[in-house]
């Protein structure tokens, strides 16, 4: 069992996942070219990928038996059970019957090569920690674009149907605004009614722009400030619990074996030594 966890633990194994993963992302890149795809060709590819599916359920298995006897530590990670759910629903008969499904799973593998690189965890764990953060600041972009998008629909609908014709295309127009993607053809068009009406514009770019598109970036940031300090910390102290168990146990066996070789070199000398002639009566007495 040590053997298993020191594998686990490994670098070695952390590279073949990691080759697995590419690997698995290499066919399906292939896969997505149809003009070089043949039916001798989708057989072994579709061979391929069940053979990187049967080692994702090997690499499932060592992680857990390496966490024996507490093999529900697995499943305190959320990687580990993304992974193995990949690896449930590709056994099911539902993902064999829809190859829409089979080819979405595959797909979500390619995803498992952020768990094996921890700069982009950390990046990913940035993001879900900063969405409780950013749930007021899309609060306040709703409402402005709520605002601008029922202020426009009253200003421009008539004048430019194409983009301000009811609500929904109102607030798709503003997003494009937003996103700055040839905005000024829009404000030109509605500047032919009035040349005040790019005030309207321009202060949709100057808050929705520059004010709360940037304020997502700042949560971001602070986020992902917070997150290298927690890893940093980790780094500082990496002896957690489980090293700290495995550490120990390995201590202990070795202890035992020097224990071993100590004992059988005791009992090596103890045979070769003599043992100590006992002192006569008379000889006792002559010295006193």
């Amino acid at each position: 069992m040590n053997a298993i966890r020191q594998f686990a633990a490994s670098k070695l194994f952390d590279r073949i996942i990691i080759g697995l993963i590419l690997f698995t992302a290499a066919l399906i890149g292939v896969e997505a070219f149809p003009q070089w795809m043949n039916p001798t060709l989708e057989h072994w590819f579709n061979l391929a990928h069940k053979a990187v599916l049967a080692a994702f359920i090997i690499e499932a298995a060592i992680k857990l038996l390496a966490r024996m006897p507490r093999p529900w530590e697995y499943f305190k990670s959320g990687w580990n059970c993304f992974d193995f759910t990949l690896i449930v629903l590709s056994l099911l008969p539902i993902a064999a019957e829809f190859a829409m499904l089979g080819r979405v799973l595959r797909l979500l593998r390619v995803l498992r090569l952020i768990n094996a690189y921890p700069e982009l965890r950390l990046i990913v764990e940035t993001l879900l920690r900063s969405i409780p953060s950013m749930f007021h600041i899309t609060i306040l972009m709703g409402l402005l674009f709520f605002i601008y998008a029922v202020l426009g629909f009253h200003l421009f609908h008539e004048h430019d149907p194409t983009h301000w014709r009811d609500l929904s295309y109102a607030v798709l127009t503003l997003f494009r605004i937003v996103t700055l993607e040839d905005w000024t053809d829009v404000m030109y068009k509605a500047m032919e009614l009035s040349p005040f009406y790019a005030a309207y514009f321009v202060s949709f770019v100057i808050i929705g722009t520059f004010v709360v598109i940037n304020l997502f970036i700042a949560v971001v940031i602070n986020n992902l400030d917070e997150a290298k300090y927690a890893y940093l910390r980790k780094l500082e102290h990496p002896e957690l619990h489980d090293q700290l168990l495995q550490t120990l146990v390995s201590t202990k066996s070795s202890i035992q074996e020097l224990e071993k070789q100590l004992q059988t070199l005791k009992d090596n000398a103890g045979t070769h030594s003599q043992a100590p002639q006992p002192v006569k009566g008379t000889e006792l007495e002559r010295s006193t």
